[in-house]
């Protein structure tokens, strides 16, 4: 062999060698370049029919909440049916033109009473006669939390906190803990059901309370309103059975003694969680 060759021969090894690398590399960017090309296409068709089915979920689900009738806007907005009528009471002063945080009339008990998904602006809401109001701010903030972390439309929550605030005021509740007991039993699903017959936002055993719910019609349980009425009610009687709110969360869940299997916990965790995202000073218990 020529000296030259042999001298060139290092070379064309580099050369070739180089050769391979670059035809590799281009043939992998050509493969994840298509994978990348259908993938995007597939995303594009798909996307709209997922956007369609979840709004469509969203409507039922509204509608499934809504009554069968809501007023129109700037009539009078008491319930009223057939035999019936029960006058809605915030408890707030509403100024004229004064904006302020959005929340959800909320009829008093009554045969076939429900709540009414449109929204009324007020300045906050008073949890009981002469305590100091939820601020605008503060009642937005525990809307947007609840809203995020459980991914609850915004009217839903709406409805969901008003309830509580003016259930908790009723009973002399904290509604933070109402709010807190329906994180952990059902995560804000008005349609949760547990294996055991358990129903509903705050998971009450309707094959138990039954009568309990025959003043809210046929949705029962399943009504979010409802729900939360008879459920609080029921770790109202647990409180005041046991003597504390800690006794009281672990007689609601179904313990006969204290240790409830970290319930009580769980929802004091979470009700502390909703006092700093919302900036609502927690009741002492």
């Amino acid at each position: 062999m020529p000296y030259a060759s042999v001298a060139n021969y290092p070379l064309r090894q580099l050369a070739q060698g180089v050769h391979r690398y670059l035809g590799e590399w281009l043939r992998t960017c050509a493969v994840y370049l298509g994978i990348a090309v259908i993938v995007t296409v597939s995303m594009g068709l798909a996307l709209p029919g997922l956007r369609d089915q979840a709004l469509q979920v969203h409507t039922a689900l509204l509608a499934a909440l809504a009554p069968a009738t809501v007023p129109p806007a700037g009539s009078d907005t008491s319930y009223a049916d057939a035999d019936t009528s029960a006058d809605i009471d915030l408890d707030v002063d509403k100024p004229s033109g004064t904006p302020g945080a959005v929340a959800l009339a909320v009829p008093e008990a009554g045969n076939n009473a429900t709540a009414f998904l449109t929204p009324l602006p007020h300045p906050g809401i008073k949890t009981a006669p002469h305590a100091d109001v939820v601020s605008n701010a503060q009642t937005e903030a525990l809307r947007n939390y609840i809203s995020r972390k459980y991914k609850v439309a915004s009217d839903a929550t709406a409805v969901l906190v008003n309830t509580a605030y003016k259930v908790g005021r009723d009973l002399k509740i904290d509604p933070l803990l109402l709010l807190a007991v329906i994180a952990v039993e059902s995560r804000y699903n008005p349609f949760a059901e547990s294996s055991v017959g358990a129903q509903g936002l705050m998971q009450v055993m309707t094959s138990v309370h039954q009568s309990k719910f025959d003043a809210y019609g046929k949705k029962g349980a399943l009504d979010p309103v409802a729900n939360i009425r008879v459920g609080a009610g029921i770790l109202k009687d647990c409180i005041k059975r046991r003597g504390s709110v800690t006794g009281g969360l672990a007689c609601y869940v179904g313990a006969s003694g204290a240790n409830d299997g970290g319930y009580g916990d769980k929802v004091q965790a979470e009700r502390r969680r909703l006092a700093l995202a919302s900036g609502i000073p927690l009741a002492r218990d």
